[in-house]
């Protein structure tokens, strides 16, 4: 399937990028620190960080990075939440040439031993807070130079001082921790401002990020993202968002991780080659607090998964908060309901827009025109990128027949590090990759997922999708969330089981079931429902469904 003929691209939006126009991420940093260098770059607990302060620490970083040995290709994990110090090391690490691999802060020390051990990483950038979980996990790795960081340390004094003595005593965030060998992150780039920084040559094929995923099979894997896949990414979602911002740069509050894939492209890399401010939010769980500071902060970007949108929508204060500067709100990482768009247009005065990626793609492959009303699909492929829907064999599908979304173009990963067997499963030698998603694509191009292949539910024979049964689900007045997942059945083979958090504790199983049966064919009515306070999610706030799959199977 050619995406030219398919697709109808939005007036202004190249159907091709040219890749010559940004080399590496070193050369983004660049660009950004010295285009912008007197503007604001981050904010957080009301300081702020300007390129130009940016341009200094990361440089000093950098060369605290090489005085000590780690030269080009070496792998740096970085185990941070959203707060100053991530760019700090993100960008610092890029310019010293290292490949950097994301870390969950949230992992245990099994999780966390596993991505050091396989990644090979010789460094790692951690929180205190999560230092007693690298305590447990540094013996198995190959980590020769540890750096910890507490929450304030990169604030003003005396700023820094009550941060870091409220969440270290106050609020007693920091469990005891001991690792000899560790010195503190603030202290290298002190030293390092005294280094000499030897800039590293980076081209389109240098690796930048070993991104962890369970991807479209299950072991956790590194997927080897080049700087010529997050260059071309970059390019790809400007190409599609020019003309909608005003030409000078703005604000966009990063309330999802930028550890995150769709964080890091979307919020980190692409704003920063813009000159944006950035106001990063430690804990996006915390509600109340990320309403004040939407209000503190006219913003003109705004990202997130549904359900962040769906929890914003119903914290006190939302409806209060200032939308007029809003331009764009990006909805990914899962499939955003349409009872969730359509509340936040009434609320907001604005369009959700919804995109689609994965960690494999540098994360973005299709978004959906930005002044379109939500339409329930993924949006069209960007620019330079194909999108065919194939069956088990390969073969291309014909418009409007559902089976496996695959995608080629810039963007597809290099592939699983030190996996060639599991990236044979998922790479064509001619650059397919094979997503595991289920979709169809209609006759203007634009793509309809219906659900992760290993997620399907096969109801006597039929297949059920969860995202069609949770849409429906929610869009009863009682119900706050829905999680939909397969249980066996002697006679059916299995049957659907949904998971509810309720916002009225007076509704019953039954009354979500005949909601349901009056949108959906009787086998894809859910025929067990069960309740609970919440439902696992991952880091980004995307529902677990893995999790009740074990919790059923006991």
């Amino acid at each position: 399937m050619n995406r030219i003929w398919l697709q109808s691209y939005p007036p202004g939006v190249p159907a091709e990028i040219d890749l010559k126009r940004l080399s590496s991420l070193g050369e983004l940093v660049d660009h950004a620190c010295t285009a912008y260098r007197d503007l604001p770059a981050y904010e957080q607990f009301g300081t702020t960080m300007s390129y130009g302060e940016l341009d200094e620490l990361t440089r000093a970083f950098a060369a605290w990075l090489q005085s000590v040995g780690l030269t080009k290709g070496d792998r740096i994990a970085i185990m941070l939440p959203n707060c100053m110090q991530y760019p700090v090391a993100l960008f610092g690490a890029l310019r010293a040439g290292l490949v950097v691999v994301n870390t969950n802060p949230l992992y245990t020390a099994r999780e966390l031993t596993h991505q050091l051990e396989d990644s090979g990483a010789l460094a790692i950038v951690v929180l205190e807070n999560f230092a007693h979980v690298l305590q447990e996990a540094a013996a198995h790795s190959q980590l020769r130079h540890i750096l910890v960081t507490a929450v304030g340390d990169f604030l003003p004094a005396p700023k820094s001082w009550i941060v870091n003595y409220v969440v270290r005593h106050r609020r007693k965030q920091v469990p005891p921790w001991n690792i000899p060998q560790a010195i503190s992150l603030r202290a290298a780039v002190r030293a390092g401002r005294a280094m000499r920084w030897r800039p590293e040559p980076l081209g389109g094929d240098d690796l930048a990020f070993l991104q962890y995923t369970g991807g479209t099979t299950g072991v956790s894997k590194g997927a080897m993202l080049t700087h010529g896949n997050l260059c071309a990414n970059i390019l790809q979602a400007l190409a599609w968002i020019d003309g909608h911002f005003s030409g000078e740069p703005g604000t966009l509050i990063t309330a999802i991780p930028l550890y995150h894939v769709f964080a890091l492209t979307a919020n980190c890399l692409l704003f920063a080659y813009l000159g944006w401010k950035n106001v990063l939010i430690i804990n996006a769980r915390d509600f109340p607090s990320l309403v004040a500071e939407m209000k503190r902060h006219p913003f003109e970007f705004f990202s997130g998964v549904n359900t962040l949108f769906n929890a914003l929508l119903h914290t006190p204060g939302f409806s209060e908060v200032d939308f007029s500067h809003l331009k764009i709100t990006l909805g990914g990482g899962m499939a955003v309901q349409a009872a969730v768009a359509q509340r936040w247009k009434e609320v907001t005065g604005k369009i959700l827009s919804q995109a689609w990626g994965l960690t494999e793609t540098s994360p973005a492959v299709a978004i959906n025109p930005i002044d379109d009303d939500f339409n329930g699909s993924v949006g069209l492929p960007i620019p330079s990128t194909d999108v065919a829907v194939k069956d088990e064999a390969g073969n291309d599908l014909p418009i409007g027949e559902s089976g496996e979304v695959c995608v080629r173009g810039p963007q597809v990963m290099r592939g699983y590090w030190n996996r060639p067997d599991e990236t044979a499963k998922v790479l064509s030698p001619d650059g397919w990759l094979r997503t595991g998603d289920v979709g169809y694509i209609d006759q203007r191009g634009f793509v309809y997922l219906q659900d992760r292949k290993k997620d399907m539910i096969l109801v006597s024979g039929f297949n059920v999708y969860p995202n069609e049964v949770e849409e429906i689900a929610v869009t009863h007045p009682g119900v706050l969330e829905a999680a939909a997942i397969a249980q066996p059945d002697e006679h059916s083979g299995e049957v659907v089981a949904l998971f509810v958090v309720l916002k009225d504790p007076k509704v019953s199983a039954q009354d979500i079931i005949e909601h349901c049966r009056k949108s959906l064919a009787g086998y894809k009515v859910p025929r067990h429902v069960y309740f609970r306070n919440e439902l696992p999610k991952s880091n980004v706030g995307k529902i677990l469904r893995k999790e009740l799959r074990a919790e059923l199977a006991g």
